[in-house]
């Protein structure tokens, strides 16, 4: 019997799987080369969690807000349900995505590209709920706490994972008190029944699990907020630092793959581009280590603002070698991706130009 030998055929029976990179708390890694990047799938969205998951109880269906306002408030599910809600497209990215790419070396988990996941958000503006309660004119930030907790390895006693964002953030109409992804109902591991949802900001700003909200009159300085994430250049000296906020503007090569060997002909590198600021207005790809660039072709979504775009750019690779392919990208706000990422102590904003080597034979 003679066979012919043809490229594979995909086995749809055969699906991607979540990258472990710690058990207890669960903290898993999107399998970014082989997903459909519109809509993450919730099954594939990449899991961040400081603590174990917390066992709710039917008190987790209230969320109450206090602090700096006229008039506290409980919610009930719903009352929550029964307000107007938005559809938001966000990119969530967890602050220590690519922190395994640093150099030095940085600790903590060792993120590569998969930190990071895009889909459409389902809840109340935030800032309807403030404006039951309120706010004071004195307010300066708003909390969002979570119902998960632990202990820290730094310091005694049970934290629960709270975070603020500024008073002009968290009356944004995007920012949201979430119940749905992508049309179905929030899950266990995503934050059920309600999380955060804050556009643009690296992911610690979204709480899952809200628990309450609280308004202050000053900084707030929980540990997640005064301790980690927060930018710490200098090694040695922890007084040398300042927050993490809006996410940087990044790009991602998605295929080929690192380290790939391919055949001499034409080939489409394709990725993703990314921002805080503006807008993604352009994209390069350098096919010689970064000695020259060209213009990669944008797909641009009128519907996404908060979302990514997609990027393409096709290579003749007629010669035979070794090539060390990069991307970079650039904001309506003139931030562009630098060559080296800026090194911080905790391993936070990685975003240098990204780069793979390929075989070509």
């Amino acid at each position: 019997m003679i066979l012919s030998v043809v490229d594979p055929v995909p086995d749809e029976t055969v699906r991607p799987y979540l990258t472990t990179r710690q058990l207890v708390p669960e903290n898993q890694e999107s399998p970014v080369h082989f997903m459909n990047l519109t809509n993450i799938p919730e099954e594939l969205l990449y899991r961040r969690n400081h603590f174990a998951y917390p066992t709710l109880q039917e008190e987790a269906y209230r969320i109450t807000i206090q602090g700096a306002v006229s008039q506290p408030r409980v919610f009930d599910n719903q009352t929550i349900r029964s307000l107007p809600s938005r559809n938001v497209h966000v990119v969530l990215e967890c602050a220590g995505n690519k922190r395994a790419f640093f150099e030095p070396k940085t600790f903590g988990e060792q993120w590569e590209r998969g930190a990071w996941a895009q889909g459409v958000w389902t809840g109340v503006p935030l800032s309807e709920l403030l404006r039951y309660a309120g706010m004071k004119p004195s307010a300066q930030e708003v909390v969002a706490e979570g119902w998960d907790m632990g202990r820290r390895h730094d310091m005694p006693g049970i934290f629960p994972f709270a975070r603020s964002i500024p008073v002009a953030t968290a009356m944004h109409p995007d920012t949201l008190l979430a119940y749905a992804y992508n049309g179905s109902p929030l899950s266990p591991r995503h934050g059920f029944p309600y999380r955060l949802i804050v556009p643009r900001w690296y992911a610690m700003a979204s709480v899952k699990w809200v628990r309450r909200i609280f308004v202050t009159e000053s900084p707030f300085q929980g540990p997640f907020q005064s301790i980690d994430y927060q930018y710490y250049p200098d090694k040695t000296n922890p007084q040398i630092k300042y927050p993490v906020t809006i996410q940087h503007v990044n790009s991602s090569i998605l295929t080929p793959r690192d380290r790939s060997i391919m055949r001499k002909g034409r080939h489409a590198i394709h990725g993703t581009a990314w921002t805080g600021l503006g807008e993604i207005d352009r994209v390069e790809i350098s096919v010689d280590g970064g000695t020259s660039w060209r213009e990669a072709k944008i797909e641009r979504p009128t519907d996404r603002p908060h979302g990514w775009v997609l990027w393409r750019y096709d290579w003749d690779a007629n010669q035979a070698g070794e090539y060390s392919i990069l991307s970079r990208a650039r904001d309506t706000s003139g931030r562009i991706q630098p060559m080296r990422a800026y090194w911080n102590r905790k391993g936070y904003g990685y975003n240098a130009a990204d780069r793979i080597k390929i075989l070509i034979e």
